[in-house]
């Protein structure tokens, strides 16, 4: 399993994900820079140990209402090559792993490799800031273990990772949904739909 650090990392995730945010074309904000604050998440194991896993949970208290977005992360010690410019949301120097290159997790092979083998079955949720420490607060529904070719296509395009969240149990039209939790501003705990997979 992972160990996480507790060091500091400039610039910090958050100050990359606001300077990011505001150029997707899901992002909701209406004016200049998000102030995020983190609200939430979790970590998936990398097989091979290289690449950090992260669902991170910000929610932007600069709107009228606060929004919370979920923000996949893929930290690697190295460039990633073949995926576009966009996929990059910035690079940070990290007090003990130097610098890391942090990418959107949706654009990530190995975080969305990790995200359909959870959907599987396959992969344990971690706790965000723990190490060797499952998170049991996220739950799959909908789709189990099983062979592997019968699940070939559902863990291709048709995962779906929920960007803008909203307090739900399920996930409308899905055969599969993620489903865990984030704190609003003012201390309210929610729930929600994070990723679904399409019926086949």
């Amino acid at each position: 399993m992972a160990s996480i650090h507790h060091t500091t990392m400039t610039p910090t995730k958050l100050e990359l994900i606001a300077g990011w945010l505001p150029k997707q074309s899901w992002y909701v904000g209406t004016a200049g820079t998000p102030d995020l604050v983190k609200a939430g998440g979790f970590r998936l194991d990398d097989p091979e140990g290289e690449v950090g896993i992260e669902f991170m949970v910000v929610v932007d208290v600069a709107a009228a209402e606060p929004v919370a977005y979920q923000v996949p992360l893929g930290y690697r010690g190295a460039a990633l090559e073949g995926v576009p410019g966009e996929a990059l949301i910035g690079a940070s120097e990290h007090d003990v792993l130097g610098t890391r290159w942090v990418y959107d997790g949706a654009q990530d092979p190995v975080v969305l490799a990790q995200l359909r083998a959870l959907l599987r079955g396959e992969a344990a949720p971690q706790h965000q800031s723990l190490s060797d420490t499952p998170d049991p607060t996220v739950t799959v529904h909908g789709i189990g273990p099983g062979p592997r070719h019968e699940h070939d296509r559902d863990h291709g395009a048709d995962v779906r990772i929920i960007r803008v969240l909203r307090p739900a149990e399920a996930g409308r039209g899905s055969s599969g949904h993620l489903v865990a939790g984030w704190d609003w501003p003012d201390g309210t705990a929610a729930r929600g739909v994070f990723a679904t997979v399409a019926p086949q």
